[in-house]
């Protein structure tokens, strides 16, 4: 355990971020999954909003370094081009 204070500070900021990130990145899991279930319906119009969706969130988390941004493009482009093949 810590034992100075700016440790201890430290510590209890680790924790916060750990959470914060992990929720974020189980809000992409979560999106990518309602749309590749849209694309298994074959329904196109849900699919494309949702991929809107998902393609913000993967932005805003490669932008702030909670995904690496060659990820989040990967991620990005197989959805689209699956979306694209409707």
């Amino acid at each position: 355990m810590a034992n100075h204070k700016s440790a201890k500070k430290r510590s209890r900021q680790t924790e916060v971020r750990n959470a914060r990130n992990t929720a974020q990145r189980s809000a992409v899991k979560t999106a990518v999954k309602n749309t590749r279930t849209a694309i298994a319906e074959g329904n196109k119009e849900v699919a494309s909003k949702l991929l809107l969706t998902t393609q913000k969130l993967l932005d805003r988390l490669s932008k702030k370094g909670i995904i690496k941004p060659n990820t989040a493009a990967r991620r990005t482009s197989r959805l689209a081009s699956q979306v694209n093949k409707l």
